[in-house]
C-alpha cells in the first residue's frame, strides 16, 4: 500500500558553485527517519529545483513540505518555489524553518502559501506537528511553533528547552548520499580539497542586538560533546575522504574544555578546520589551549569584532567584556600561535546625527588599519549594519524611530534591493547617505587590494603582488575615492569575498 503522508525537505539555493551538506534539513530528516518516508531536494544541486519538487508532488504521495529559509538568496528561491507549489498543490502542508521566518513571521504567514513556522530547533516540533496533523489532534501546544489562527491572528507557542545534542539521532548521511553523492558537498576551499560543513552546537549565550540568532535562541547554547563531534567527522573522513572542516556553529568556542578535548581527538587525523568565536571568550583561553587548537589543525577563526568603539559595542548589546583595546591585543596574541583571526566589523550603526554616523565610519576605518598594522594576516570582513527585529533592544528602537521599516509582504522581500540588504551590503537605512555607503565600499575595495584574502585560492602570488602595488599608495594616503583600477582587476580575476561567497 502506497503511503500518502510522505515528507519533502527542501534546501533552497544559497550560493553559486558552493555546495554544503544541508545540515539543517538533515536534522529534520533524522527526526522523522523510520516514522515517515522522506526525500531531500537541494536547490544548490538542481538546475530546476521547482520542477524536481513538483515531480515528487505529482505522485500524490507527498503531504508535507519542509523548507529551511535563511535571508538572502535562499529566501528568493523559497518564495518562488512555495508560490508555485501551492498554486498547483494547494492541499500540501507548507512548513518553513530558519532565521527568516522566525524573525518575520507575519510576512510569511500572511503570504497565503506558508502554513506553519518552526520557531527554533525543529527536532521535536516538526515530527510532533506532522503527528498531530496526521491524527487530527490539536497542535496549539506544540512548542517552537508559529501559526495563523482561524481569526487571522498570529500565535507563537512556548519555546522548548534546548535538547541534549548527543541524544539526537545521527544524521542520515548515507541516505542523503542516495539523493546526492556526498563528495559533491565536500568542496575545495582554502582549508582543504574536500571540506565538510558541520554544526556541533546550536544557539549562543550572548544577546547582540544586530544578530538574527538572538530572538530565536534567547541567549541559550547547547553543544554536542567533543567525542560525538569527532565520531561524526571521522565517519565522513573515512568514508568519503573529507580533509577539512568548516564548523558553522554560531559560536564553536564557547567551552574551552570542549574545544581542547576535540583538538586532542582530531589532532592525528591531519584535518584543517575553521570555526567562529568571541574575542572576549577566547582571550581567556590559556596559551596551552590556543597552542593545542592550532596543533590540531585550526588554521583560521572568525570573530565578530563589530567595532573598536566601546560606546558602539555597548549600543550593540555586545555583552561580555569585549573592548577596542582587547580586539587589538588579541590580534597580536593570535599571531604568536599562527592562527589567523578573521575579524568582522559592522559599519553604519545608527546615531542621532549624520555627522556622528560619518565620524563613526571614519573611526572604524582607522581602527581597522590599526588591526592590520598589529597583525597584517588578520582577515577583515566589512558589513554595513542591517537591522534585526530584536524586541527590547535599544538599538532596534533607534532604528524604528529613524523611520526604517521592513517589507510587509514576501513579494517585497525578493526585490533586488532587499536581497542585497540581506547580504548586509545595501542597508536601505535612512541614516546612511549614498556617500557614506560609497566610502565604506571603496575603503573595502582598497583594503582588499592591499591585503587580498588568503581564502581566495585562485589568486596566485603574481596577481596578489600586482593588486597590492596598485592599491598600496591609496591605502597609505587614505585615498579611497573611485578605486576603479582595483575594482577592474578584482572583476577580471573574480576576486572572492568570503562574507558573500564563503571560502
Amino acid at each position: 500500500m502506497i503511503k500518502m503522508n510522505k515528507i519533502l525537505l527542501f534546501n533552497p539555493k544559497s550560493s553559486n558553485n558552493k555546495y554544503r551538506i544541508p545540515n539543517s534539513i538533515l536534522n529534520i530528516a533524522a527526526a522523522v527517519e523510520g516514522k515517515y518516508d522522506w526525500v531531500i531536494v537541494d536547490g544548490n544541486c538542481e538546475a530546476d529545483p521547482i520542477k524536481k519538487i513538483e515531480s515528487y508532488l505529482d505522485t500524490g504521495e507527498f503531504k508535507y513540505l519542509g523548507f529551511t529559509v535563511m535571508p538572502g538568496p535562499q529566501l528568493k528561491q523559497a518564495i518562488l518555489a512555495s508560490k508555485a507549489v501551492k498554486e498547483k498543490h494547494p492541499y500540501v502542508t507548507m512548513v518553513w524553518g530558519g532565521y527568516f521566518p522566525s524573525n518575520h513571521s507575519n510576512s510569511v504567514l500572511y503570504s497565503g502559501y506558508v502554513d506553519f513556522i518552526i520557531n527554533g530547533p525543529g527536532d521535536h516540533a516538526f515530527p510532533n506537528l506532522v503527528d498531530a496533523l496526521e491524527n487530527g489532534q490539536p497542535y496549539e501546544f506544540i512548542k517552537n511553533l508559529i501559526y495563523k489562527g482561524p481569526d487571522g491572528r498570529i500565535f507563537k507557542t512556548a519555546k522548548e528547552d534546548l535538547i541534549d545534542q548527543d541524544s539526537l539521532p545521527p544524521l542520515p548521511y548515507d541516505k542523503l548520499n542516495t539523493f546526492y553523492p556526498i563528495p559533491k558537498f565536500l568542496g575545495k576551499t582554502y582549508l582543504g580539497e574536500k571540506t565538510l560543513a558541520y554544526h556541533s552546537s546550536i544557539g549562543c549565550p550572548f544577546t547582540c542586538s544586530f544578530c538574527a540568532v538572538v530572538p530565536i535562541y534567547e541567549a541559550r547554547w547547547k553543544a554536542k560533546s567533543a567525542q560525538q563531534v569527532y565520531k561524526d567527522v571521522k565517519y565522513i573522513k573515512d568514508k568519503w575522504g573529507a580533509d577539512a572542516i568548516e564548523f558553522h556553529d554560531n559560536n564553536f568556542f564557547v567551552s574551552e574544555k570542549r574545544a581542547v578535548e576535540f583538538s586532542r581527538l582530531i589532532k592525528d587525523e591531519n584535518m584543517t578546520w575553521w570555526g567562529m568565536a568571541r574575542i572576549d571568550t577566547m582571550s581567556k583561553f590559556k596559551d596551552s589551549s590556543l597552542a593545542a587548537i592550532r596543533e590540531a589543525g585550526c588554521k583560521i577563526i572568525f570573530f565578530g569584532a563589530e567595532s573598536g568603539n566601546n560606546a558602539v559595542l555597548e549600543q550593540m548589546d555586545k555583552g561580555g567584556t569585549q573592548t577596542g583595546d582587547q580586539i587589538l591585543e588579541f590580534a597580536a596574541r593570535l599571531k604568536k600561535f599562527d592562527i589567523i583571526p578573521e575579524y568582522s566589523f559592522v559599519l553604519g550603526t545608527p546615531a542621532p546625527t549624520q555627522e556622528q554616523v560619518q565620524a563613526q565610519i571614519d573611526f572604524e576605518i582607522d581602527f581597522i588599519k590599526k588591526v592590520k598594522h598589529i597583525n597584517p594576516k588578520t582577515e577583515i570582513i566589512i558589513y554595513t549594519y542591517s537591522p534585526v527585529p530584536t524586541e527590547g533592544s535599544e538599538m532596534y528602537k533607534q532604528v524604528l524611530d529613524s523611520g526604517f521599516k521592513f517589507p510587509q509582504t514576501l513579494e517585497d522581500w525578493i526585490s533586488p534591493a532587499w536581497e542585497n540588504f540581506d547580504l548586509r551590503k545595501n542597508p536601505l537605512t535612512p541614516w546612511l547617505t549614498p556617500e557614506m555607503i560609497d566610502k565604506i565600499r571603496n575603503f573595502e575595495t582598497v583594503l582588499n587590494g592591499v591585503y587580498p584574502t588568503v581564502t581566495d585560492i585562485r589568486l596566485n602570488v603574481l596577481k596578489r603582488k600586482a593588486i597590492q602595488a596598485i592599491a598600496g599608495l591609496r591605502y597609505k594616503i587614505n585615498l579611497y575615492h573611485y578605486p576603479y583600477e582595483i575594482k577592474l582587476l578584482q572583476k577580471i580575476w573574480r576576486y572572492r569575498q568570503p562574507e558573500i561567497q564563503g571560502f
